[in-house]
């Protein structure tokens, strides 16, 4: 009988996970670019409403919830029904908003690559 040696297929898996997680890492340089496409209407570093909310922390915030912003009934709904901005949430609505909250004023009409939209969640999970 043949011994087979286990430490091959060990070192691919561990190679594969390693290149994965290389493949997957979030880049929040590249986010800080993509925000670029949202600072007419929004900031990330300060409270200050501009069109759009600021996003300075918006992260695990409650949709429609700033009290010193005037937002689309939609939005405040939203909200209202418990839609809070997780990193499912934020990808969902950074790829389609009016396809995820129906009836918001924003009126961009979303990011079109993964990366792009994986990178900016990063990049405002870097601004609380």
């Amino acid at each position: 009988m043949k011994k087979r040696s286990i430490l091959s297929p060990i070192c691919l898996i561990a190679s594969l996970v390693v290149m994965t997680s290389t493949a997957s890492a979030e880049d929040l340089e590249h986010g800080r670019r993509v925000f670029r496409l949202c600072v007419s209407c929004h900031t990330v570093d300060s409270n200050r409403n501009g069109f759009g909310p600021h996003l300075k922390g918006v992260v695990g915030r409650p949709a429609g919830s700033l009290p010193d912003y005037r937002y689309s009934d939609a939005m405040k709904a939203a909200g209202a029904g418990g839609l809070v901005w997780d990193e499912a949430a934020l990808s969902e609505f950074l790829s389609s908003p009016k396809k995820k909250v129906p009836g918001t004023k924003m009126s961009f009409g979303g990011l079109w690559t993964t990366s792009e939209i994986t990178d900016l969640i990063a990049y405002l999970r870097a601004n609380p």
